[in-house]
């Protein structure tokens, strides 16, 4: 009978420190998240500083939880996955260390990984991938369109150029008075509201498959303070239908187009906006009737940052033969497309 293949996976690359170890690639044996929210909110965004000062506080005491919700020992783990960028460089600093000594006084083989590649991978704890795929990838600093021949081998094939899809859905929160983080908050006031506000929506260049929602962030800010100066009144939910509206109808309009060119057999959504309920209803709408694509959308824990995500992609990159020695260091503007 073969043994179990357990990894251990570290992440540290904002404001979650999480450890996790998964069974066979596939099965969550753990996963345990300290979040830092109720630390950064008061501030409007992540301080880094007290990030990384929170990870330093919280990383042995998640370790020490995740092995014992998985019942199992450091004799038992066979690698130590960890997310090597990008990030907060302070905050990958604590992880990356954590890793390194955790695979040093336990002689354990260290892998390092790719934060986006993290996300992507969070989908084979639901169902197992069918290559060619594609990832739309929505996070706070990240919308990427990545296309998968194999495992472990990514290909860019559209991102954003300015602000990500998260990233101007906070600071649309930010301009209508509504804490951090601001996604959730714009989720749930767009189903309250009604569409009704002309907001722009940026196609680029024909056939690009890049994004940006900068000029829509300042579409809003302006339509805001323009109301302001005229003494009218703009009804917030109609607002954040409105500018959700614009942004997920970039979002499925790619992907779809995407999916078409590249002939591929799954779409993944990935990312913290994955949790976006208005984005999941446009996408199970559009690809309800096509029988020969598989829509695969992870459960909320697993659209947040987590490292059940990491040790699922570290499996992989384990299989592979990806190694890193104790000179690894923190990356924050590390390349997905490194690893193919």
């Amino acid at each position: 009978m073969m043994k179990d293949q357990l990894i251990l996976g570290i992440e540290t690359s904002c404001d979650e420190t999480a450890v996790a170890i998964i069974k066979n690639g596939r099965e969550i044996a753990a996963n345990v998240v300290a979040s830092q929210i109720d630390s950064h909110k008061r501030f409007g965004g992540v301080v880094p500083e007290i990030a990384s000062r929170h990870h330093v506080e919280q990383m042995t005491i998640v370790m020490e939880e995740a092995l014992n919700r998985a019942d199992v020992t450091m004799a038992d783990i066979d690698a130590i996955a960890v997310t090597e960028g990008p990030g907060l460089v302070g905050a990958l600093l604590i992880g990356v260390n954590a890793a390194k000594a955790l695979a040093f006084a336990n002689q354990k083989p260290l892998v390092p990984v790719h934060h986006i590649a993290g996300h992507i991978y969070a989908n084979r704890l639901v169902t197992e991938f069918t290559f060619p795929l594609l990832a739309l990838v929505v996070s706070g600093g990240h919308t990427e369109l990545v296309y998968m021949k194999e495992h472990g081998h990514f290909e860019v094939i559209g991102e954003t150029r300015d602000d990500a899809a998260g990233e101007a859905y906070d600071k649309v929160a930010r301009t209508l008075n509504m804490p951090y983080p601001g996604g959730p908050h714009i989720d749930r006031l767009a189903h309250e509201g009604t569409p009704a506000i002309d907001l722009p929506r940026a196609w680029l260049e024909e056939g690009s498959y890049d994004f940006s929602f900068s000029g829509l962030k300042s579409a809003v800010i302006n339509t805001v303070h323009n109301a302001e100066q005229r003494g009218e009144t703009i009804a917030p939910e109609d607002l954040a239908a409105s500018f959700q509206a614009s942004v997920v109808e970039v979002l499925v309009t790619k992907a779809k187009r995407a999916v078409e060119q590249y002939g591929v057999k799954q779409l993944l959504v990935a990312g913290g906006v994955a949790a976006n309920k208005g984005l999941r209803e446009a996408l199970e709408l559009t690809f309800s009737d096509q029988s020969d694509v598989e829509l695969v959308i992870p459960p909320l824990a697993l659209c947040t940052d987590n490292a059940a995500m990491i040790a699922a992609a570290g499996s992989v990159m384990f299989e592979k033969g990806i190694r890193a020695d104790l000179t690894l260091n923190a990356n924050p503007g590390l390349d997905i497309e490194i690893f193919n």
